[in-house]
């Protein structure tokens, strides 16, 4: 046997000593982190279990906050593979809160957690339109969060009188199941995932937990999950890791800052793919061919919105085409009206007749 090379032992000496100091935590994640942060021509990526395991290990608190930032960047550089996304969300229907189905049809809708910062949403108030007509609606958000720190979900329902940010999880249960709406807000109902936000912050750039966001459903018996997305490689990501992880039918919408509002004053692009079909149904459609083209509505103050959210849920006022468009839309996808004229026009009545207005007054009270 040859002699040690002059060094060796010492260094492995070292490296054993320093490694124990690590801890078995700390060493796991270490690998975690290689797996993706070794360059080009090493890293190798994670395997949905590995990736699982990684959030998890994030989630439970068992990683520094040191360790935590460089997975999150270096995810980003390298970013995400379907596989991944789909152990992302392995970890997130186990660490996260779950809601039951209501006995209903129920659409899940994922749009950015960071909110909107430049054009009105209108979700909040298509979510209204669609729980008028029966359907079970399932929102998900945060507080004012990075990259954006926009308007998001809970603060806009909450300036329509309904204030469901502080309702524990059986309260989200229980509203749920009477009258089709839920919240999850994410500081109140999911403090593992919000413990991650401070660090997200410091980075200063959207992680891929951030399209986690626009995948994942607390309501994972969904019939109908709404994603949105910005690029076509996110989508493409996206019809994978949800197929992966048994989401059957899904609706892509390239929509307005990432969400999920078609926009009126351009061609609104979406793709649905339905239980047992290979490839997406595209759709290329103009609010103009129904009457219905303008211009965006900006965002200038949270008073200002809500006081053209409730003009339109009266069926008046500037935001009114974007409502008719996006949640007649929703209707014919939701399967409520056979073709988009239809789901306009129930969207129409619903709002004209007053259904829209004295379901989210009865919600407020």
């Amino acid at each position: 046997m040859l002699p040690p090379e002059p060094g060796v032992g010492l260094i492995s000496e070292r490296r054993a000593r320093y490694s124990e100091q690590l801890g078995a935590d700390a060493l796991r994640f270490r690998e975690l982190i290689g797996k993706l942060g070794s360059g080009e021509r090493t890293s190798t990526g994670l395997s949905r279990d590995e990736a699982a395991e990684a959030l998890d290990r994030l989630l439970q608190g068992r990683v520094s906050e040191a360790q935590a930032a460089a997975f999150l960047i270096a995810h980003r550089l390298r970013r995400p593979e379907p596989q991944e996304l789909a152990g992302l969300i392995d970890s997130y229907r186990r660490q996260g809160p779950t809601l039951l189905p209501a006995g209903r049809r129920v659409v899940s809708f994922g749009v950015p957690f960071d909110g909107r910062c430049r054009t009105a949403p209108v979700l909040p108030l298509t979510a209204l339109l669609l729980a008028s007509a029966g359907l079970g609606v399932v929102l998900h958000g945060g507080a004012p969060m990075p990259v954006k720190y926009g308007l998001s979900n809970g603060e806009a329902l909450a300036a329509l009188g309904l204030e469901l940010r502080q309702l524990d999880w059986p309260a989200v249960q229980a509203r749920f199941a009477a009258c089709g709406l839920a919240l999850l807000h994410q500081p109140r109902h999911f403090a593992a995932a919000e413990r991650l936000i401070p660090i997200r912050r410091q980075i200063g750039k959207r992680p891929p937990i951030a399209t986690l966001e626009l995948l994942w459903s607390c309501c994972p018996a969904s019939d109908l999950q709404v994603s949105g997305f910005v690029h076509a490689p996110t989508e493409a990501l996206a019809w994978q890791a949800l197929e992966a992880v048994g989401q059957a039918e899904v609706l892509m919408i390239k929509g307005l800052e990432g969400g999920v509002d078609l926009p009126i004053s351009r061609v609104a692009i979406a793709a649905h793919r339905r239980a047992g079909q290979d490839t997406p149904e595209r759709l290329l459609l103009q609010a103009r061919d129904h009457g219905l083209r303008g211009p965006e509505l900006e965002l200038t103050s949270l008073d200002a919105w809500r006081d053209d959210a409730l003009a339109a849920l009266a069926g008046e006022g500037p935001l009114r085409d974007s409502l008719l468009w996006n949640g007649g839309f929703q209707l014919w996808r939701a399967g409520l009206a056979t073709t988009l004229t239809e789901g306009l026009e129930q969207a129409e009545a619903l709002l004209v007749g007053g259904a829209v207005e004295r379901w989210r007054q009865a919600g407020s009270a």
